[in-house]
């Protein structure tokens, strides 16, 4: 089922009719894509007089940062450069020589947040040397990788970047291998009919005054794409998952990860590689906010619901954030998920009989099964250290997630028939601290009393 039932959208269209009324926005879309499809389109307000269409555009502002890091990604999947590479190994000369290429991804380079000059956002954009020349000493505003602070600076040194490594303009590289394939062809750096016109909203008093639209040069990767709502609906899918051949699931997924936090130790808000991520009513989000003058916008996806979420508004400000995770809510409430259905499936008997209880000193585990041999250990009552495994050729298991995850794990038989687990030095037995096994520092011969 893609498409929403009638009384839902009308809850949905609800709850878009009351944003654009109250928070006085000149026209606003928003839509659902669920399975990889737009389950529901919604639209209030004008455009030059109409309402706005699938195919009207908006500026979609810090959206493109995302976009520009997909590229990135691809370059470190062929080999072209390694997350961990200081920027000066490809762009030699910069004040940011020292800063990798991840702690610009995930906004912990501890560049200042805005270029020198006037108000970028507002106003034409140099191009890159110029840019670069201009870049003088003091642009560090933390140590890299001490916090999270918010650059676009640092996303236009990416973009630069992308531009150097495939010898074209950043735009041509994201529209050609990013864009096209995933089929997002309304998605372009400058603005083509039909779209809005970007406004700012008086504070007290009903009237528009239009805002400046300008191409930023090397600024534009922080910000600039334009994009309309069934291309952006497209890139809510491909944030959920759908990649469509531009990235491999387990390259997506690492974008996904929190490479930082944005609000303590108990985090809501974060943001990985050029995606920001968010919790909500027990979800994780993963997406982008984007503002420019005249306009907003927000994307949020649900990989582990094959769910997302966005708007589109022309005005410099006002929508409240709520609004996409209210739509989320709304859908939820009305057309709850169902689990999906559980089936049996096939187990050899050498994995049938690892399962089961193990024991790590006195603290118990289970091992449990999971599809395509792979395994999870996990603490009984909950309290110690949780990983799932994924099945290797050479017969062992490599750590996924938790406290493991990038560790092997082996099964160890012994001549005299005993099995232990070795997992990175730690020894797991069938009983606890099981004399015939090799447990690091050996068991007291005195045995429990």
């Amino acid at each position: 089922m893609s498409k929403v039932e009638e009384r839902t959208a009308r809850a949905l269209l609800h709850r878009l009719a009351a944003e654009q009324a109250e928070s006085r926005v000149p026209s606003l879309a928003a839509a659902l894509v669920r399975g990889g499809q737009v389950a529901w389109l919604g639209f209030r307000g004008r455009v030059d007089g109409e309402s706005p269409t699938a195919e009207t555009q908006y500026r979609i502002g810090s959206i493109t940062k995302s976009m520009v890091a997909v590229m990135v990604m691809r370059l470190r999947d062929e080999g072209a450069l390694d997350l961990l590479d200081p920027l000066g190994k490809h762009m030699p000369g910069t004040p940011a020589d020292e800063v990798t290429v991840a702690h610009l991804l995930s906004h912990t380079s501890g560049l200042t947040a805005e270029p020198p000059g006037a108000w970028w956002e507002r106003t034409p954009g140099a191009p890159a040397d110029e840019l670069l020349a201009g870049l003088g000493s003091g642009l560090s505003r933390h140590r890299p990788g001490r916090r999270y602070h918010y650059s676009n600076l640092g996303f236009a040194l990416l973009g630069e970047l992308v531009a150097r490594k495939r010898s074209m303009p950043w735009e041509q590289a994201v529209r050609e291998e990013v864009l096209e394939p995933l089929g997002m062809t309304g998605t372009t750096t400058r603005p083509r009919a039909p779209h809005a016109q970007g406004y700012a909203v008086h504070p007290w008093a009903d009237v528009l005054l239009p805002e400046p639209e300008n191409d930023h040069g090397a600024m534009a990767p922080a910000g600039q794409f334009w994009s309309t709502p069934v291309d952006l609906a497209r890139w809510t899918a491909f944030v959920a998952g759908h990649t469509g051949g531009v990235l491999s699931p387990d390259t997506l997924a690492e974008m996904r990860e929190p490479a930082a936090v944005d609000d303590g130790e108990s985090w809501v808000s974060g943001y990985g590689l050029g995606l920001q991520l968010v919790r909500h009513s027990g979800r994780r989000l993963a997406g982008h906010t984007g503002s420019m003058p005249g306009f907003l916008a927000t994307v949020w996806a649900d990989p582990a619901a094959d769910l997302g979420v966005l708007f589109l508004a022309n005005t410099t400000s006002g929508v409240r954030a709520s609004l996409t995770k209210d739509l989320l809510d709304i859908l939820a409430a009305h057309e709850p998920a169902l689990p999906a259905e559980w089936l049996p499936g096939t187990a050899d008997a050498d994995l049938l009989a690892l399962t089961g209880p193990w024991y790590w000193g006195p603290s118990a585990y289970l091992l449990r099964l999971l599809p395509d041999r792979g395994v999870s250990l996990t603490p009984v009552g909950g309290q110690g250290r949780a990983s799932r495994f994924v099945a290797q050729p050479d017969g062992t298991w490599l750590g996924l997630d938790g406290y493991y995850a990038g560790e092997t794990l082996r099964v160890v038989h012994s001549p005299e028939g005993g099995v232990h687990i070795d997992l990175n030095t730690f020894v797991f037995t069938r009983e606890p601290y099981d004399a015939s096994a090799p447990v690091p520092g050996g068991v007291d011969e005195g045995g429990w009393r």
